[in-house]
């Protein structure tokens, strides 16, 4: 004989016991929660920022014709958006620009940012502007390109202009050559 509490009543002889089974949890539904919520913290989280750049634009309220300076062609440097992913670049007048003092670079280190370098050390620091002037043949990525080499060389004075059409003539000419 065992020994144990006998809790079993001498008067309930006659009823059968209900057997217990095994305690038994379906998981179903904790995956279909574990699912739901796995997609709400994707929809939910930002995974990057994105990055933007600084653009700093004057109000047009603010800008007095009359009061704009005229700038030196040692202080300023003009750069022409090309197709092809190439750029073009003088520091002449509009009336002595010729296709032979347009001249072409890329967008390497020994490019456009030696470029930039060689001609704010020739000109005046506080005065040195670069003119950008993408043509119809550029694409976005072009100048989004030129904007970073100018954070790059911390060109802080530069325009985004349009060509004029006596640029474009000479750039059309330097291009069929």
């Amino acid at each position: 004989m065992s020994a144990g509490v006998d809790t079993n009543n001498n008067k309930n002889k006659n009823k059968t016991r209900v057997k217990k089974s095994a305690f038994r949890i379906d998981m179903a539904p904790m995956c279909d929660l574990g699912f739901l919520l796995i997609t709400f913290f994707m929809f939910t989280t930002t995974f990057s920022k994105p990055k933007i750049l600084q653009l700093n634009m004057p109000s047009k309220a603010l800008i007095d014709p009359s009061n704009i300076p005229t700038v030196k062609n040692i202080n300023s440097l003009t750069i022409i958006l090309g197709k092809d992913n190439k750029i073009y670049y003088h520091q002449q007048e509009l009336a002595s620009l010729n296709p032979s003092n347009l001249i072409e670079t890329d967008y390497s280190k020994n490019g456009i940012r030696t470029v930039i370098y060689d001609a704010k050390k020739n000109a005046d620091q506080d005065k040195f502007t670069v003119i950008i002037k993408p043509t119809n043949d550029s694409n976005y990525k072009n100048l989004v390109d030129l904007l970073d080499e100018m954070q790059i060389t911390n060109s802080e004075r530069f325009s985004v202009g349009k060509i004029t059409k006596q640029e474009t003539d000479v750039y059309k000419q330097k291009q069929n050559n």
